[in-house]
């Protein structure tokens, strides 16, 4: 078992996210690419990071002070129970309003208003409770 956001558990998410058509086949319908920080609230950095590629997981590990274009965080308890239960399209928009999910780099407003990318991102909260911690 790997710490979540840890080297070896985004290695094993990289894997999951190309395993899901949902997430990566969708994504490269429209071109989608993308470098991903995972990590928690109140840290400066996040922990973890995903590269994209036309909708496909290049690359995947721990953070080394990469560019991003989308920087989640959540407190660490938020995200164990999002892996859990996953997410859905409303309590992905509770948990941003009630500020449980913070976008520190990301147009969350963007992507939530394009279901191209809104569906996908959704489905990785899913594919995230696939990985082992």
């Amino acid at each position: 078992m790997a710490d979540l956001f840890s080297d070896a558990w985004m290695k094993n998410y990289m894997e999951a996210w190309n395993n899901e058509p949902e997430i990566s086949d969708a994504l490269a319908k429209i071109n989608f690419s993308s470098k991903i920080g995972y990590g928690f609230a109140g840290e400066d950095t996040p922990r973890g990071i995903l590269t994209v590629e036309n909708g496909k997981a290049t690359a995947a590990g721990a953070y080394n002070g990469e560019e991003m274009n989308w920087d989640l965080r959540a407190k660490e308890e938020n995200w164990k129970k999002w892996l859990e239960k996953g997410l859905g399209m409303a309590s992905l928009g509770a948990a941003y309003v009630g500020g449980k999910l913070k976008f520190k780099t990301g147009d969350y407003a963007a992507m939530i208003k394009d279901p191209r990318m809104a569906g996908p991102f959704v489905k990785s909260f899913t594919v995230m409770g696939r990985v082992e911690v």
